[in-house]
């Protein structure tokens, strides 16, 4: 034998294994294998998209996965073990702490155990196991990356009510005979799940991707690296959404409310590639009545090809970057910045099987998908509000009169567009991700509840759960309307009024107006003193404040006027900038974020920050 024997080879292999682990990271050598001699081995396999070919889960029921109890993992300190250790086909890829309240130990024990007692550069966390659980019989915890004192862990809870529905941070009461974090291994671990998550969910976050440039990879450098693991209702989400589309086909429309804080970009990235390859399951009942309706039979694609809307540039990037890890096949991502032929040239072909185009776009992907047959599209709408400029709604409302309806809002909201074109679509499934749905985009648009018949979203991660979960900041405990702070204003200035001559009280009230002509300028000057005057010296004199308009034209507006008053006041310690989606034109000149601001989004972090939307937004600005 080339290694001289059988004993020499395993030992020889195994060396290998370790060295490429080393240098590519457990994650990237599980999904592609290694290579010995230039032959590649596999060192697990992951279910397939589809179960046609004879004897395709052969390999994938051979994957061995188990678990270790007490495992003692250092040399240096042979006395010291963890709970558990999950392993794939023996790479380890999983620890947990378990700890019981009946011992007086909870899940803040076992955070503080890792935190305090697990050296990081032990090889087993350095540059093995993938993620560590915290675990206690009413909270799960997670980390990627040990890193001493500084060990952020993020919670993996279902959340108060259950999954996907409105409710607060934690979990809901257990039922007789179980905890409330059974969910962990019932679901999570359980073997068909775990492997999923390896193959699909888990990723390296590369930060040029993230900014919308492109990924830099060096070997050695996987373990620098952020290693994202799926929050609960991520997972739970993209499982969810996928399970129901591939047992319904295309033609049914998904409302996802998820709030800031959610993690929303790589939620969008894992959905957007299972559809990508999303089949009917194996054992769908193919009848002479869902043949007629022109549904499709077991193991078929559920859709020819994905396409999202976005108007934030990074997300192709990111995209890109997140399943070229998942398959190593570039290509799979094409972003529509050109053209309406160089769009109509990617829903047409073959090569691109997720498409990513503007909010701008949108009209033109609606007609132009009517007319392609019995081709099948999922169509995810990021952020989906009302954001369009006046010339893209009239757009709007040419394309769905041609389709039959001229029924769109004024703000020409695309995702009520789909709604109301949703029956014109058989071929066309709308995923839409939105933090505040309106009223009438929850009427057409979402699902209804199986008791009381009310429409509500198809999945749900509250406000409320993320500020509890402390992933945004409750604004709302100190939010003042502009119309409340006037009128305290004024009541202050009329219990003045009763103690000085009305005759020059009336001369400045007129002086005050002749100097700030405009609601805008006025608005301005108010908002700039009452931060400098009551937030300014906060936090060390790093506070910060969040204006919230009803529109991208007023945000644009009321910031320009900041900007004005700060510069004639000759204002220091202050500065501003402004947060909204797209473009907006206004007096003939385009405005973005980015121009106003002078830098991309992703370096935002000044004093006063003013932001469109219908209601406030919560979140550090």
């Amino acid at each position: 034998m080339a290694h001289g024997g059988a004993n020499a080879a395993q030992a020889e292999f195994a060396r290998l294994v370790a060295k490429e682990i080393d240098d590519r990271g457990a994650l990237d050598v599980l999904r592609h294998g290694v290579k010995d001699r230039g032959v590649t081995i596999k060192l697990a396999y992951f279910r397939p998209s589809h179960t046609l070919a004879q004897g395709a889960l052969d390999n994938y029921k051979a994957n061995r996965l188990t678990v270790m109890r007490q495992l003692h993992y250092s040399i240096r300190d042979p006395h010291k073990s963890l709970d558990l250790v999950l392993f794939l086909n023996g790479v380890p890829v999983a620890t947990a702490e378990l700890k019981n309240p009946l011992t007086g130990q909870t899940v803040e024990h076992a955070k503080a155990q890792y935190r305090q007692d697990r050296d990081p550069k032990e090889l087993l966390f350095a540059r093995r196991a993938l993620v560590h659980f915290a675990v206690d019989p009413d909270l799960v915890f997670i980390t990627t990356r040990l890193a001493g004192a500084k060990t952020r862990f993020l919670p993996f809870s279902t959340g108060s009510d259950g999954p996907g529905r409105s409710g607060g941070a934690g979990n809901p009461p257990a039922a007789p005979g179980y905890y409330r974090t059974s969910y962990l291994w019932e679901q999570v671990w359980q073997p068909d799940s775990w492997l999923d998550l390896i193959h699909r969910f888990l990723h390296v976050e590369d930060e040029n991707a993230k900014r919308g440039r492109a990924p830099v990879s060096r070997r050695g450098d996987a373990h620098a690296k952020p290693l994202i693991f799926p929050r609960f209702h991520q997972w739970h989400a993209v499982r969810e959404l996928t399970t129901h589309a591939a047992s319904h086909g295309a033609g049914t429309n998904y409302l996802v409310m998820h709030s800031a804080g959610s993690g929303k970009s790589n939620t969008i990235a894992w959905l957007a590639h299972r559809l990508s390859s999303l089949h009917t399951p194996e054992g769908l009942v193919a009848t002479d009545a869902a043949a007629r309706e022109g549904r499709l039979g077991p193991n078929q694609p559920v859709f020819d090809k994905v396409i999202v809307i976005t108007d934030r540039r990074v997300l192709d990037r990111q995209l890109q970057d997140t399943i070229y890890q998942f398959e190593h096949v570039s290509g799979v991502v094409q972003r529509i910045d050109e053209s309406s032929e160089q769009l109509a040239q990617a829903l047409s072909g073959q090569t691109a099987r997720i498409v990513i185009t503007t909010l701008q776009k949108f009209p033109f992907v609606l007609d132009k998908v009517s007319g392609l047959g019995d081709k099948r599209y999922a169509v995810i709408i990021d952020e989906a509000h009302s954001s369009q400029s006046g010339e893209s709604a009239a757009a709007l409302k040419r394309v769905l009169g041609r389709l039959g309806s001229d029924d769109v809002d004024d703000d020409g909201d695309p995702l009520t567009a789909a709604a109301l074109a949703r029956g014109r679509h058989p071929n066309l499934s709308y995923f839409a991700f939105t933090a505040t749905p309106k009223a009438k985009t929850l009427e057409l648009f979402g699902t209804p509840h199986p008791v009381t018949g009310v429409m509500e979203p198809f999945h749900t991660y509250s406000m409320r759960q993320a500020i509890e979960e402390g992933f945004i900041l409750d604004v709302l405990r100190n939010y003042l309307t502009y119309q409340t702070y006037w009128r305290l204003r004024n009541a202050a200035a009329d219990e003045a009024d009763r103690q000085v001559d009305p005759r020059k009280a009336k001369a400045k009230l007129v002086r005050a107006a002749e100097l700030h002509p405009t609601s805008q300028e006025q608005r301005a000057q108010i908002i700039v003193d009452h931060f400098r005057t009551h937030a300014m010296g906060r936090l060390g004199g790093r506070a910060r404040a969040m204006v919230v308009t009803r529109s991208r034209e007023h945000a644009v507006k009321l910031y320009q006027a900041i900007r004005s008053y700060i510069a004639k006041r000759e204002l220091t310690g202050c500065a501003t900038l402004v947060a909204f989606s797209g473009t907006i034109t206004l007096d003939g000149i385009d405005y973005t974020e980015p121009k106003l601001n002078g830098f991309p989004r992703e370096r935002a972090a000044v004093p006063v920050r003013v932001r469109e939307g219908r209601r406030p937004a919560c979140g550090n600005p």
